[in-house]
């Protein structure tokens, strides 16, 4: 009676640590899908869609199944797409970034080339 006694208080402790580690891993992918929905948001408001659209456009794509994984209960699964979506998102942040730069370099250049053509033309006068 005693290792019956044991066998199902073991299997009710396996059972209560099955569903804690369903519920624990519930909010981490709930929280890193939270992330990368912020992280795609950033990018957009960055110039993503015009200046990197592969990579907001994966990004975006990821989410969309990151947030089916997570309405499905595959939170490992919600996780890892979250994840690679944020590291999208932040890609496409750092294209529009760079993007923006080389511009605002070559109408620099591009101003100081204007110039100096002005200075040239007034000191040959």
């Amino acid at each position: 009676m005693d290792m019956n006694r044991s066998m199902g208080r073991a299997a009710v402790l396996a059972a209560v640590l099955a569903l804690s580690a369903c519920a624990s891993q519930k909010a981490p992918a709930t929280a890193d899908v939270a992330v990368s929905r912020n992280a795609v948001a950033n990018a957009v408001q960055a110039g993503a869609a015009d200046l990197a659209p592969e990579e907001i456009t994966a990004a975006r794509a990821k989410m969309m199944r990151a947030n089916e994984a997570l309405a499905a209960k595959d939170y490992k699964l919600a996780r890892e797409l979250a994840t690679q979506a944020q590291a999208d998102a932040q890609l496409a942040q750092s294209k529009a970034a760079s993007a923006k730069a080389t511009a605002a370099s070559n109408a620099l250049n591009e101003d100081l080339r204007v110039l100096r053509q002005e200075v040239d033309r007034a000191n040959s006068q």
